[in-house]
């Protein structure tokens, strides 16, 4: 579903901008349908930057950086019809729930924006609304009408999941959508996510700095670090038989009982 190519993203700094910080230097991976995959690392090891250039935010540095979805190269020059059509598929959650609100609108405003997405839709939008967010174990009386500093940090980050699922993009992007949340509110959100996976074969790509969050929840885990990938496999290959020193780090920072297949 998703290809992403030697992708690059270089940022210069200093008056004459000859500092350089490489914050993706060749990263290559694939998504496939229904698939789960964890990007991991610490802050600054170039997870967000990767999200952002797919998702259009951010150009790539170099030209030979190519991001395919469904074959398409999401960088070639797009009409506004195709802009919507990636933007429908490809959808992102991100870390502060609540920067992905405009503070002087009321709530149900961010969730009927989603439909600009389509050129032509059917069907009973309230009711789309209604439905996402009983989905999410909210009450559409209870929170429609509310502004979003009336709302936790968990009520607002299930509304951005609602959206998702009227959405229903083939792609999610999640970057750290429970460092913001309380642990139980946390279990809740992944799980949700995985039943977006099970239920609509969504693909998602998980972004944390927690290696034991990204075992729960991965069909696949990258480990970023400055701005390369270092390791790639599955859960229990990465916990069990981690290769490379900074993975054995994380995997140290994981609570004991994640922690039960190493001597680490």
């Amino acid at each position: 579903m998703l290809e992403v190519k030697d992708l690059t993203k270089v940022y210069y700094s200093g008056f004459f901008k000859r500092t350089t910080i490489v914050a993706a230097d060749n990263v290559s991976f694939k998504v496939g349908e229904g698939e789960i995959v964890s990007l991991v690392g610490e802050s600054g090891s170039g997870k967000t930057t990767v999200a952002k250039i797919i998702l259009r935010i951010l150009p790539p540095t170099s030209e030979s950086s190519k991001v395919f979805f469904e074959g398409k190269d999401v960088w070639m020059p797009k009409t506004l019809k195709e802009l919507k059509w990636y933007w429908r598929n490809v959808h992102a959650i991100f870390q502060d729930p609540f920067a992905s609100f405009n503070s002087i609108y009321r709530v149900v405003r961010a969730l009927q924006q989603a439909f600009n997405l389509w050129e032509d839709l059917d069907g009973d939008r309230d009711r789309m609304i209604a439905e996402a967010l009983k989905q999410v174990g909210l009450s559409p009386a209870e929170v429609l009408g509310k502004y979003p500093h009336e709302l936790s940090g968990g009520q607002r980050q299930r509304i951005m999941i609602a959206r998702c699922l009227m959405i229903r993009p083939k792609l999610v992007i999640a970057d750290e959508p429970v460092s913001m949340v309380d642990a139980s509110t946390r279990a809740e959100i992944l799980k949700l996510f995985m039943e977006m996976r099970d239920q609509y074969r969504t693909s998602l790509i998980f972004i944390t700095h927690d290696l034991g969050l990204a075992y729960y929840v991965s069909d696949r885990i990258l480990v970023m670090y400055k701005g390369t990938i270092i390791e790639e496999g599955s859960p229990g290959e990465v916990m069990e038989s981690p290769k490379h020193s900074y993975t054995k780090n994380l995997i140290k920072s994981v609570p004991l009982l994640l922690r039960k297949w190493t001597d680490i």
